[in-house]
């Protein structure tokens, strides 16, 4: 399991450092850039199509690899779909509601091949609650919710890539803990994959991932935390993954119920998110990013630390992990809507 660990994850990580560069000058030929203007930070014309390098690296890795299976058949089909919805929306910037048409879709293909949250564990009885008649909808709103929390964290150069990765790595560590090993393999070359985009992406930034690179990571998140988390009935399975994703998860959340309270539309960009809100106290776009990372580790220390414990001490350590998130990010202004539009 060692040496094809290492030789898939190198593998990822050689074919995303050597594809981006060529998806660069693609996404210049087809037009597919980023112009600036005043919701964004950066300055001058950018590529915006490099999550397609990432997509290719994590497929052709993934072929080479992992044994041939009916669910792996079903997550590629789904990312043909996704990736195919961000493309043509870094190319077209279809409508909000096309795109998430897109992702409804691509989530509907893992549920056919058997990606499935089947049941809710309770902390406080220890019960288990099977979802015979909602399992699909459940998993269906949690595929799409995920996708779009990392869509929208995407605002700052590395953010959402190094977001993913310590995410990645984190579901992969707890899905080798319960013996999930063709989920620790998936995560562990998704990881290398985005680590490789992430040599451009860092800033200063020479492409962007766009929708297509956003919506890739937060899919296939969504469908590793389901294949390597809830096949394990254990109390703190199901929120696992909203620790690791827990700032992703909390900035999405905190955007609809302030764009709903100004009856703005969901999708609709602004300067609130919390890289906005680090950014306004002072801190340069790389201190931003790196405070973010340093969030995203804590939490996925945190989470691989729940695993390992008892039911009730799980308990106690989620509940104390969400109130430090919560506290985190009242302190730095999140929670609220003092920064001007």
């Amino acid at each position: 399991m060692l040496e094809l660990t290492i030789r898939s994850g190198l593998t990822a990580l050689a074919i995303s450092l050597a594809v981006t560069p060529l998806v660069k000058r693609f996404a210049f030929r087809i037009g597919a850039v980023d112009k600036p203007n005043e919701r964004k930070v950066h300055e001058g014309v950018m590529p915006r199509l490099g999550g397609l390098a990432m997509f290719v690296s994590f497929i052709l890795t993934v072929f080479l690899y992992l044994e041939f299976s009916p669910q792996l058949a079903g997550l590629i089909m789904a990312n043909l779909v996704i990736v195919a919805t961000g493309i043509y929306d870094d190319t077209r910037e279809i409508s909000p509601k096309l795109k998430l048409f897109g992702q409804f879709i691509a989530a509907l293909i893992l549920v056919e091949y058997g990606f499935r949250v089947q049941f809710i564990t309770i902390p406080f009885d220890g019960g288990i609650y099977y979802l015979p008649r909602a399992d699909i909808i459940f998993t269906v709103l949690w595929i799409v919710g995920i996708t779009n929390a990392v869509n929208l964290i995407d605002g700052l150069d590395g953010l959402a890539a190094g977001t993913a990765t310590i995410a990645a790595v984190t579901i992969s560590i707890v899905a080798l803990m319960t013996g999930q090993d063709q989920a620790f393999l998936i995560g562990v070359i998704l990881a290398f994959a985005t680590l490789g985009f992430l040599r451009y992406n860092f800033n200063p930034a020479s492409i962007f991932m766009g929708d297509t690179g956003s919506m890739f990571l937060g899919f296939n998140l969504a469908a590793l935390a389901i294949l390597g988390m809830t096949k394990s009935v254990t109390v703190i399975s199901l929120v696992l993954p909203v620790i690791i994703l827990g700032i992703p998860i909390l900035d999405t959340l905190w955007a609809i119920v302030r764009r709903a309270k100004r009856r703005k539309p969901i999708f609709e960009a602004d300067k609130k998110h919390l890289h906005h809100r680090l950014l306004h106290m002072g801190l340069s776009h790389r201190r931003t990013v790196l405070v973010i990372y340093g969030a995203n580790v804590f939490l996925g220390i945190g989470a691989v630390l729940i695993q390992s414990l008892g039911t009730l001490s799980s308990i106690i350590g989620f509940v104390f992990l969400v109130v430090l998130m919560l506290l985190f990010a009242w302190r730095l202004g999140a929670l609220t809507d003092s920064i001007d539009d």
